[in-house]
């Protein structure tokens, strides 16, 4: 839980305020948190003897979960919910998949 609150505390503030660009450090920031959270998420699936395919959609379920949710809240607190928000978390969750992948036995 506390792992939660930290990430919802990152991942949450001033966004946007330049633009909705494709390349900033805030969709540095998109990328790093899914794939933090793909790696979490997998991690504490697996631990229950969940195979490793049934961990791998658990965790996608998890981190999209997440980053839809983060773009909701935007768009109902007044801030931009942003399409390329999500391109980007989608890319962090696919980095941390490819990585995992490597774990796979």
């Amino acid at each position: 839980m506390r792992a939660l609150a930290l990430l919802f505390t990152l991942h949450f503030g001033d966004e946007h305020r330049g633009g909705d660009r494709w390349f900033s450090p805030d969709k540095a920031k998109h990328f790093f948190m899914a794939a933090f959270v793909q790696s979490a998420s997998f991690s504490a699936i697996r631990s229950t003897r969940v195979r490793w395919n049934g961990a791998i959609a658990g965790a996608s379920a998890v981190t999209a979960a997440v980053s839809l949710g983060k773009e909701v809240y935007d768009a109902r607190t007044g801030g931009d919910a942003s399409v390329k928000d999500l391109v980007w978390d989608a890319g962090g969750a696919a980095g941390a998949t490819v990585l995992l992948r490597q774990t796979e036995r």
